[in-house]
């Protein structure tokens, strides 16, 4: 069965626009809580999670709608980060968790993610069932069947006593001062207080949601702000959120900027001297740079890679029994401990790493080199198919011919908004400049 409803993580698009309307939602709701009804059986239980958009407020009661006419009984968690929901669901024996995010886009956007059971999310099969259902219509539950809704006040301590406990026992940050950006979105009330708790010295950024400065200027994907006030303050580290906290980019102490891929160098690396590194393999994305695979290599390790999107990264840490994953962007994966990216849980393994080694941020934020990587993203218009034309593919084999020995390419629809991504890498700077814009420029003649 096919999936056009679904992108990469969930469906996604900006709010009462198609698919991102009340309608939908609400009939999503349905489709969801019918295909969960029939396979489970028993009290049937869904939980709600969101982040701090001001749209939020209507998908949350347009699924709930949804949900309750085909029986399911709905526990709204009100915001609470991504990973949240993920743990939740399980933990409150519920058939099905949601978090309403479209987590690091902008406000006007918004998305809603499933999650199963056992708290991971749906696979493109189970997503592609529930398409089906959208598309033929889903009976409602008799009038004395009908699902109930409460709101539930402590998920979000839940969470983060199960956040804290992932650290050595008796392990505090005393002494360690942490400017935490929080982009204005789920875990705005959650990351201060965890790092608060732990004895960390905390200097909130993006704390004051408003409904529509969700990732405006802070966050993962903007992190300049809290670079300054790293270095304003003095702070011995920096960790910045996106919107709904599943991922994570780090600052050192003179605020450099850190991706994922060198937090995941960092973790491996370590995982596998103490033997934790499940078959000493980390899995991750074919964005990753391949300054990070040579840093497994030389170390006897292996980086398995997957299409982007995180839980592409979950279903092979679980298809292969590895339990060390994530993506480029800041996603990272300890299925030991969560069933999907955890930026805050992240950050405070990265934060464990300083204080067990008492080594500055900068110097565990260097792992490796990486190759010189370039990404353009080009916009396209509704409809529009631009890596079908003849004169792009043709861009494309010139690029892929030019790049041969030297680096590689890769070029891939997004899957969460109207983009063509273009990245190459390449230790010739100049070529790489070359092969990345005259793609570009191709798309953007077509698009």
């Amino acid at each position: 069965m096919s999936r056009t409803l679904f992108g990469t993580d969930g469906v996604r698009g900006t709010a009462n626009t198609y698919p991102m309307t009340v309608e939908m939602a609400m009939t999503l709701g349905a489709a969801v809580g019918r295909h969960f009804r029939n396979e489970h059986g028993g009290v049937h239980r869904v939980v709600i999670g969101k982040d701090t958009r001001l749209s939020g407020y209507m998908f949350e009661n347009a699924l709930t709608a949804g949900l309750t006419s085909t029986g399911m009984n709905v526990l709204l968690l009100g915001p609470v980060p991504t990973p949240a929901v993920g743990l939740l669901t399980p933990s409150m024996r519920a058939d099905l968790g949601i978090m309403i995010s479209a987590s690091h886009n902008p406000a006007e956007d918004n998305g809603i993610k499933f999650f199963g059971p056992d708290g991971f999310k749906l696979s493109d099969a189970v997503e592609a069932e529930i398409e089906a259902l959208v598309e033929g219509g889903v009976r409602p539950a008799a009038p004395e069947n009908i699902g109930r809704a409460k709101r539930i006040d402590d998920g979000r301590f839940r969470y983060q006593e199960r956040v804290k406990s992932t650290l050595p026992h008796g392990l505090r940050l005393d002494g360690v001062k942490v400017v935490v950006d929080c982009a204005n979105g789920a875990a705005y009330k959650t990351a201060p207080e965890v790092l608060w708790e732990l004895g960390a010295d905390v200097i909130p950024v993006g704390v004051s949601p408003n409904g529509l400065n969700i990732n405006a200027e802070c966050g993962s994907t903007k992190p300049q702000r809290a670079a300054e006030a790293v270095v304003a303050h003095g702070a011995d580290v920096g960790l910045c959120l996106d919107g709904d906290a599943d991922r994570i980019i780090l600052i050192d102490e003179n605020g450099e900027i850190a991706d994922g891929d060198q937090i995941m160098a960092l973790m491996a690396a370590r995982w596998a001297e103490e033997d934790r590194l499940k078959d000493g393999t980390l899995v991750a994305t074919v964005m990753s740079n391949l300054g990070l695979e040579r840093f497994l290599q030389d170390r006897g390790l292996r980086l398995e890679r997957t299409k982007v999107g995180d839980r592409y990264v979950v279903e092979a840490m679980r298809t292969g029994g590895f339990n060390l994953g994530g993506e480029q962007s800041g996603h990272i994966v300890m299925t030991d401990y969560a069933t999907t990216g955890d930026g805050l849980m992240a950050g405070l393994q990265f934060l464990c790493e300083m204080v067990r080694t008492n080594r500055a941020a900068s110097e565990l934020t260097h792992s490796f080199a990486p190759v010189p990587q370039l990404l353009k993203n080009v916009r396209y218009g509704a409809g529009g198919l631009p890596l079908e034309e003849a004169r792009v593919q043709a861009a494309i084999a010139e690029a892929e011919a030019s790049l041969t020995g030297k680096g590689r390419l890769l070029i891939r629809k997004s899957g969460t908004e109207p983009l063509i991504r273009v990245m190459a890498e390449c230790e010739d700077e100049g070529l790489l400049a070359q092969v990345v814009d005259g793609i570009v420029a191709e798309v953007q003649a077509v698009a």
